[in-house]
């Protein structure tokens, strides 16, 4: 995924200068000395009054700074996790759903057709079949955009309560880039996703514990997404592979039973949770936004911002534009924080489980699930 740029434009108010002819014979010296001491004090009190605005803003910064610095860290300055999901009912399990991210991240790497992503799809659909999904795996190839071989891909689709005619999509995607090409240091290094990619994939696992006693009147597909960054090249490469080909299949399907809202999980693992409304899924799923952040406010997880902020690029747009089911993306963007001078792990070497949290994943887990029994319900 990527935020789409906003390009803003400069204008500027032209400064209006107003040019008035002296009749240079009758001003008096006098007038002239005055009026040359007058622009010298204007002057300096421009100058004292920018430098101290400029202290002000200084000072500001730094309580806010200061503030933050205490919300988000312990004594020794060490961050810690946000305050902004509280407590959560214990069958939603953050240590189980943290213990899911460390197995799929200890494989190592998952791009597209690696074996990394073979042993993971072999660990998830054991996974899936043991918690009683009907397990099946979508396969398709792409050419490689590097070398031009074939690439084997396959999008992991887990069904309950497959004859049920009120369906919810839950979706992520679960390979990785294949190298930390944000990273400052080391672009072209190792990168194992641990939140774009793995806290998506945690997540569902841990959701996929609560359908033990899900209500036989509501069916749930479990869809992990291949290729959606088989990237090597952004300016070349395609993004949102898996979700395209599942998209164009289910467009394309008559039979269907159409699902009647889709979620996508993608990096809800970040220690410093905030998530915000994401601009498309308010474009094309906004009812479904709505009701999540409404589920939300109701069980105090003020993680949930109901406000936008980013415009994403992701999974959700080739569900909704293509398959034309109304997908909103809960995503967490700003990984760890915003801010200026503030750390960026997307897409680096620091996207590691240190940087996640098992508290975040069940967090999210515990809205959608509800938000799932009372649409279910309706």
């Amino acid at each position: 995924m990527f935020e789409t740029a906003t390009n803003y434009s400069a204008n500027r108010p032209s400064k209006m200068i107003k040019q008035r002819k002296q009749k240079g014979s009758e001003r008096r010296d006098t007038q002239t000395t005055k009026t040359s001491a007058d622009a010298g004090i204007r002057k300096w009190l421009f100058r004292l009054n920018l430098l101290f605005g400029v202290v002000i803003v200084l000072f500001v910064a730094a309580l806010v700074t200061r503030s933050f610095n205490r919300s988000s860290s312990n004594a020794s300055g060490v961050p810690v996790e946000s305050p902004t999901v509280g407590p959560i009912p214990s069958r939603y399990d953050a240590d189980r759903a943290f213990g899911y991210l460390e197995q799929l991240c200890a494989i190592g790497r998952r791009p597209s057709g690696s074996e990394g992503m073979q042993e993971q799809q072999t660990l998830l659909t054991k996974f899936f079949e043991e918690r009683d999904a009907v397990v099946s795996m979508q396969t398709f190839q792409i050419r490689h955009p590097e070398d031009g071989s074939n690439v084997e891909m396959a999008n992991l689709i887990a069904r309950w309560n497959p004859e049920s005619e009120k369906r919810f999509l839950f979706c992520a995607h679960y390979d990785t880039l294949p190298f930390p090409e944000q990273d400052p240091v080391n672009p072209r290094g190792y990168f194992v996703g641990a939140n774009d990619g793995a806290s998506g994939t945690a997540a569902l696992m841990e959701l996929a514990n609560q359908f033990k006693d899900l209500p036989a009147n509501i069916g749930v597909d479990i869809v992990l997404f291949d290729g959606e960054e088989f990237v090597f090249d952004s300016s070349r490469d395609d993004f949102f592979l898996g979700s395209t080909f599942f998209a164009k299949k289910y467009a394309a399907t008559e039979d269907v039973v159409p699902y009647r809202a889709g979620i996508l999980l993608d990096m809800v693992g970040d220690k410093e949770l905030k998530l915000y409304y994401e601009k498309n899924s308010l474009r094309y799923a906004r009812e479904v936004a709505r009701g999540v952040w409404s589920v939300a406010a109701r069980l105090g997880v003020t993680a949930f911002t109901p406000r936008s902020r980013h415009e994403i690029l992701d999974d959700h747009l080739p569900l909704n534009q293509i398959a034309k089911i109304p997908t909103i993306d809960i995503i967490d963007f700003d990984y760890p924080r915003p801010g200026f001078g503030a750390p960026r792990y997307w897409h680096t070497e620091q996207d590691v489980p240190a940087n996640c949290s098992g508290k975040s994943m069940t967090a999210v887990v515990w809205v959608v699930h509800q938000w799932l029994l009372q649409e279910g319900a309706q």
